[in-house]
């Protein structure tokens, strides 16, 4: 059965996830007859086991070197020819892999988010389609500040110290570029609901003609 595989792009406290959980729920909703599977680049952040804490924790999380591209490549493949895929499972308070995995089954609809993921020749050219999320940097540091205070147990210095040695730098030299890759460029967040129609619309039509 063919397949779509999409790319949600873009900075850190961008309004990918929330834009890629609200088109999930709502092709779930609208065509439950469509599988639909959402996969994080995050998961794919390289497992670390081996270094100390502090060696983890003075890791570039920004760089493509971070992340084991080659294995989300590999998944994606794996799903492209109806197989199952085992994702890693990240744990963020100690920055290396947890010990389960997440299985994920095929389905004709895999939305995958991620900060680098049209940064890669090899890795953009595994997507039929691809989003770019444009916010602006104070923004996505006031949404990351938030999540990782919240959610990761950072401190604010921590978070402060980490944007302004990586974050920004390598957005400016990996992460912005990789939007000229993009098929469209989504601004205002992921609440922006001209373009969540639009996208939903094109991927249910796909998905019902490979029913068909």
């Amino acid at each position: 059965m063919p397949r779509c595989f999409i790319a949600i792009a873009g900075p850190s406290g961008s309004g990918k996830s929330l834009f890629s959980q609200t088109l999930l729920d709502e092709l779930r909703a609208a065509a439950p007859n469509v599988r639909v599977a959402l996969l994080k680049e995050d998961a794919y952040y390289r497992d670390q086991s081996h270094k100390t804490l502090d060696e983890r924790e003075a890791v570039n999380y920004d760089h493509p070197d971070a992340l084991e591209h080659e294995l989300l490549s590999a998944h994606l493949q794996q799903l492209r020819e109806g197989k199952a895929v085992d994702v890693p499972v990240y744990d963020y308070t100690v920055h290396t892999r947890a010990a389960e995995v997440e299985r994920v089954e095929p389905a004709e609809v895999i939305i995958v988010e991620g900060i680098l993921l049209l940064a890669s020749e090899a890795l953009r050219d595994s997507f039929d389609m691809r989003f770019y999320m444009d916010t602006a940097l104070d923004i996505c540091l006031l949404r990351r500040l938030d999540r990782d205070m919240r959610e990761r147990g950072r401190s604010l210095e921590s978070v402060v110290t980490q944007y302004q040695d990586t974050v920004r730098p390598m957005y400016y030299r990996y992460i912005r570029p990789s939007a000229e890759y993009a098929d469209m460029v989504i601004t205002g967040g992921g609440k922006n609901r001209v373009a969540l129609d639009v996208v939903r619309s094109v991927l249910l039509e796909r998905a019902q003609e490979s029913r068909s």
